[in-house]
C-alpha cells in the first residue's frame, strides 16, 4: 500500500466526516457546555484525523502505527464523551446513533490499516 498523501486514505476521509458530525451534534449542547464537554469532544475528534495525517507523514511504519494508536485512543475518548452527552440529555438519540455508527466505521478502518501495516 503506497499512499502519496494522507488525504487519499479512506480512514482519514471518514475521520474528517466524523469531525464534521461531532461539530454538528455539539451545537445542540447547552451553552454552559461550550467550554466543557463540547470543547473536549471536539478536540478529541479533531485529534483522530490529525494523528492519521501526522503518522502517514512520518518516515517509518512504526511511527505510523504509533500515531494510529493515538487516533484509536482519541476515537474511544469521543465515543465515551458522546455517550456521556447522551446520558445527560444533550443529544437526540438519532444524533447519538449516527455518531456512534460513524465512530465504529472509523475504528474498523483504523484497525484494518494498522493490520495491513503490520504485515
Amino acid at each position: 500500500m503506497k499512499v502519496k498523501n494522507y488525504s487519499e486514505l479512506i480512514v482519514w476521509q471518514k475521520a474528517m466526516d466524523l469531525v464534521e458530525r461531532i461539530y454538528e451534534a455539539t451545537r445542540e449542547f447547552p451553552k454552559e457546555e461550550l467550554y466543557g464537554l463540547a470543547s473536549q469532544v471536539r478536540r478529541a475528534a479533531v485529534s483522530i484525523p490529525s494523528n492519521i495525517a501526522e503518522g502517514q507523514g512520518r518516515r517509518s511504519t512504526n511511527e505510523f502505527l504509533h500515531h494510529l494508536s493515538y487516533a484509536h485512543g482519541s476515537l474511544r475518548e469521543v465515543e465515551t464523551q458522546i455517550l456521556i452527552a447522551g446520558r445527560l440529555g444533550y443529544l437526540r438519540q438519532s444524533n447519538l446513533d449516527e455518531v456512534m455508527r460513524l465512530s465504529a466505521e472509523v475504528g474498523r478502518l483504523i484497525n484494518g490499516l494498522a493490520n495491513s501495516l503490520n504485515h
